[in-house]
């Protein structure tokens, strides 16, 4: 899942970036409402967690704005606006949360994961392409009887694969939404990890999920069980078992 972090206090913000990294998000940051503004609109976000006291553009410019342009994506405004008029106007304008400085960052975490489930709920609670399914709260995933034992890494390539099962994605896409903004696409660290994951998800089974569009990147896609090999699906050995 990618979290869009505005927060204009550099210590905060590498404070709360760390956290959520640990928690298996990927996260980009803005410093100011302008930034804000910049990123929400180019790039699709599964919640956003804004600061209300920004420079260039308020925080309460940046909410409305996002609001009309993006009206299901859930944000937790994070401010050391402590007044409640303050905080009935956020919660007016459109945020689905509020959260006062300091904070625990329990809470934090806490919030993020309340907000996540609703969207979660109101989707899908699991994924699943074929015998392949992922579930994003429990964090566990599984093809047929066997659990997939997978890194951090490999679960939020999967979860970002079975999101957009039967589509194309492309190495920056992926490297947007798994990794981050800063992440150099052309390096080869996103075909190693798809590799891992083939081999963990397709090996030793006739019907195999994971293929390579050549020259554009990567789809996750239900294809009946064939002789020999598709094209595009080969990878290395390797295993999987417990989940995590």
């Amino acid at each position: 899942m990618r979290i869009l972090l505005v927060e204009d206090e550099h210590k905060v913000a590498q404070f709360i970036k760390k956290g959520l990294q640990q928690d298996h998000f990927a996260v980009d940051l803005a410093s100011d409402g302008e930034e804000a503004l910049y990123l929400a609109q180019s790039d699709g976000y599964d919640l956003i967690i804004l600061d209300l006291m920004l420079p260039k553009v308020s925080g309460f410019s940046v909410l409305s704005t996002v609001r009309k342009r993006s009206p299901n994506i859930p944000i937790l405004i994070l401010t050391a606006k402590t007044a409640v008029e303050d905080r009935v106007r956020g919660l007016e304008i459109g945020s689905d949360d509020y959260l006062i400085k300091p904070f625990a960052f329990a809470e934090l975490r806490a919030r993020v994961r309340a907000l996540l489930r609703r969207e979660w709920r109101e989707l899908k609670l699991q994924l699943q392409v074929a015998d392949l399914v992922l579930d994003p709260v429990k964090r566990r995933a599984w093809r047929g009887d066997s659990d997939l034992e997978l890194s951090n890494k490999e679960f939020m390539l999967l979860e970002y694969l079975m999101r957009n099962a039967n589509q194309v994605v492309t190495r920056t896409m992926i490297a947007e939404h798994v990794w981050d903004a800063s992440f150099d696409s052309f390096t080869n660290v996103i075909d190693v990890y798809i590799s891992f994951l083939r081999n963990k998800i397709d090996k030793d089974r006739p019907a195999k999920l994971l293929h390579s569009v050549r020259g554009v990147g990567y789809m996750l896609k239900d294809e009946e069980p064939a002789r020999g090999n598709p094209s595009g699906a080969s990878g290395p050995s390797g295993s999987g078992v417990a989940a995590p």
